[in-house]
């Protein structure tokens, strides 16, 4: 059920990372920040099919994780949903794919071990961006184009 705070509804947060640890204490500062935590996954496979059913607004995924990781999970989540926001988390080490990420569309990136302040503002500036993308509201459908007619 979606969380309401104020009249509007909490942008909504997909965890995807093999770590435990690090799934609860994205999602607890996500929490904190005022986000509502729809799902977590394990792996990238999981994580496509926990995106599909949820929607979230925003994803966060780590890039070395077993099954399918981060890099290969997003190429196949952007090739789906275009528009889809993911912020890559990563160790220090992963330079190189960060740089792939980036490339193939990642909004941002977090470099593990992070600190709380730097997730905490990353929540705060992508919840302004689900904020001002729901007040535009749905795109408006193209006007029909005129036909030639017989006469």
């Amino acid at each position: 059920m979606a969380t309401i705070v104020e009249g509007v509804r909490a942008p909504r947060l997909l965890v995807i990372d093999d770590a435990t640890i690090m799934r609860m204490r994205i999602a607890g500062i996500a929490r904190e920040a005022g986000w509502e935590v729809v799902a977590e996954a394990t792996n990238g496979r999981e994580g496509l099919a926990r995106y599909a059913e949820h929607q979230p607004d925003l994803v966060t995924l780590d890039i070395v994780m077993p099954e399918l990781d981060g890099v290969e999970t997003l190429r196949e989540l952007r090739s789906t949903v275009p528009d889809a926001r993911v912020v890559m988390v990563s160790a220090v080490d992963q330079r190189a794919k960060l740089r792939e990420c980036l490339a193939l569309g990642a909004l941002d990136f977090v470099v593990k071990p992070f600190d709380k302040e730097r997730l905490m503002s990353l929540f705060g500036k992508y919840a302004a961006v689900v904020r001002e993308t729901a007040a535009a509201g749905p795109l408006p459908a193209a006007a029909p184009t005129a036909q030639p007619g017989n006469g």
